[in-house]
């Protein structure tokens, strides 16, 4: 007869077995959500012509419809038009659609062909690497190496999955999108916004409602540096300019507290969210709620005649602030 403590140890694997099952289907399921979202814009674009700044409209409406959730942000949904392009048949059986969306990003970011794709995200796959371990072979070329040298009795791409306790696996658990995804439905249960929250959303319905080219990426947006998230109060992309714009949220009056939280969350846009060879340099913005004030700590010259200037950003705060006097400070 098994001892009670085999009996554990063999429910305690089987109820882990099941979990990580889940995960990786359910993170299966957004990468395609937004295969099938490429897809929808590809033939949109097509038959109507349609340019980059439906995308910023979509993103600012899904934002509307799933106001909580931040997998619709204008950055995610730009890249679906490309994935769908990469992958025209249905993506769900590549290994591709085992990574976690931050994996997928890298792929479409830093590589331009399917072969090179198909190469890194089937290694990323068979290793488990994580998103900086991606990162580096993708730096370092690793598919010149490799192409002369196939290596026998491996695995097709098919057969593939992310190894148990595997570096990627485990980013997979932590991945913001896929925990957003599966509360999809939860928009309308929560109670009265927080203080904060309040001020963040008076602030993004006038950015984005000045038709000055601000597309909402999101907000608490989640960037991976290192092992680590950071993330952002509120960020936007300004088309004209073609830069992020980071803003930091402040609620109490130590503000070089406050300085430091926005340059820690502009650096860390302009190192993994930011595209080089596209973007330029991150724009911040200082929103103090507990002194009214709002400040840039970085605008270029064309960047004060399209972007909103101070006193108008004040003044908004303000007019949030008083909106939200009653509600409790966090």
């Amino acid at each position: 007869m098994h001892k009670y403590e085999d009996l554990l140890a063999e429910a305690k694997a089987t109820a882990e077995g099941a979990r990580l099952r889940t995960r990786r289907a359910v993170n299966t399921e957004l990468v395609q959500m937004y295969w099938r979202i490429g897809k929808l814009i590809l033939a949109r674009q097509a038959e109507d012509g349609w340019g980059t700044g439906t995308v910023a409209r979509l993103a600012t409406d899904l934002r509307g419809a799933f106001p909580r959730q931040r997998i619709f942000s204008y950055r995610n949904l730009v890249q679906t038009p490309k994935m769908a392009h990469t992958w025209p048949a249905l993506i769900a059986h590549r290994p591709v659609a085992q990574l976690p969306w931050s994996h997928i990003t890298v792929l479409l970011d830093k590589l331009h062909t399917r072969a090179e794709r198909d190469f890194y995200a089937t290694e990323a796959v068979r290793h488990g690497w994580s998103r900086a371990h991606l990162d580096l072979a993708i730096r370092q070329r690793l598919h010149l190496a490799q192409e002369s040298a196939p290596r026998a009795g491996a695995l097709p791409p098919h057969e593939l999955t992310l190894p148990d306790g595997s570096p990627a696996l485990d980013e997979l658990a932590r991945d913001p999108y896929r925990l957003d995804f599966l509360r999809l439905d939860e928009q309308e249960r929560q109670p009265e916004p927080p203080y904060e929250e309040s001020i963040a959303t008076r602030m993004v319905r006038f950015l984005t409602g000045l038709g000055t080219g601000f597309a909402f990426v999101g907000c608490r947006y989640p960037v991976l540096t290192g092992d680590q998230y950071h993330r952002v109060d509120l960020l936007f992309y300004h088309l004209p300019l073609r830069r992020y714009v980071a803003c930091a949220l402040g609620t109490t009056s130590a503000r070089p507290t406050h300085l430091v939280r926005l340059d820690t969350q502009v650096r860390a846009v302009d190192e993994r969210v930011r595209d080089p060879d596209r973007d330029a340099p991150t724009i911040g913005v200082l929103i103090e709620t507990s002194s009214g004030q709002a400040t840039y700590t970085s605008l270029p010259p064309r960047g004060r005649q399209l972007l909103p200037t101070e006193a108008d950003l004040t003044r908004v705060l303000r007019e949030a602030v008083g909106a939200v006097d009653g509600a409790p400070h966090a």
